[in-house]
Formats: structure tokens, sequence, C-alpha cells
């Protein structure tokens, strides 16, 4: 069983950065692939950037490329989401999730933190 803990959410203006943190129990922790996902109200939720166990392979969503950067921490258990240049459409609750497989789908994970709150005001 894995448990994730996301922290860093917050209220930020646009073209503000905030780096969200996702704790994980568990010693597979390395073993897995981290992603992280966000859902805005009244929308599905989304695919924002995937990180192999490893940290050498990235994937980011058209929509935060260039402005996120996923990253890892193995010996810390911790994966982040730095996010520069904030946009008011960045709004969402942010999840951290992580799995076995490197996914974009939120199918592909069987682990789930609680989620935090971005907001950007314009």
């Amino acid at each position: 069983q894995v448990q994730l803990v996301e922290s860093g959410g917050g209220l930020v203006q646009a073209g503000g950065s905030l780096r969200l943190s996702c704790a994980a129990s568990g010693r597979t922790f390395r073993n897995y692939a981290m992603a992280w996902f966000r859902q805005a109200p009244g929308k599905e939720r989304e695919f924002v950037a995937v990180i192999s166990g490893s940290g050498a392979t990235t994937t980011y969503a058209d929509s935060v490329r260039g402005r996120f950067t996923i990253s890892r921490e193995n010996t810390k258990n911790t994966a982040y989401l730095l996010m520069n240049n904030l946009k008011p459409e960045d709004t969402a609750v942010y999840y951290c999730a992580g799995g076995p497989a490197y996914s974009v789908r939120p199918d592909g994970y069987a682990y789930w933190g609680q989620g935090t709150q971005v907001s950007v005001s314009s």
C-alpha cells in the first residue's frame, strides 16, 4: 500500500510561481512513475506531467510545457511540480498519482493523493 500526501498549493497572482510536493510512503516509490493531474470545477481530471521511476523520462501536457517542471527525489520519497508563469486557467485542484506503469491517463494509476488547491488570480 502506498500513501501520497500533496502540499504546497495556495493563492498566487498571474505570472507567479508555486512548487507542489507529493510525499509517498512505502519502499516501492523508486519503482513507480509519478504523475500530476488537475481538475477544475465542472471539468474532467486532466493530465499535467509524469516522471519515470528513475527520473530520466518526463512528459508534459501541451498547456504546461515550458512553464512546469516535474522532478523527484527518491531518497526522500518525494515528487515535485514546479509551476512558473502561472495563469488563471491553471486554477484547479492538483493531484499526485503513482503506479508501476508510465501513463498519461488517470486510470493508469492505483494510488492518489487527496489533492491541493491552486488558485491563480488575474
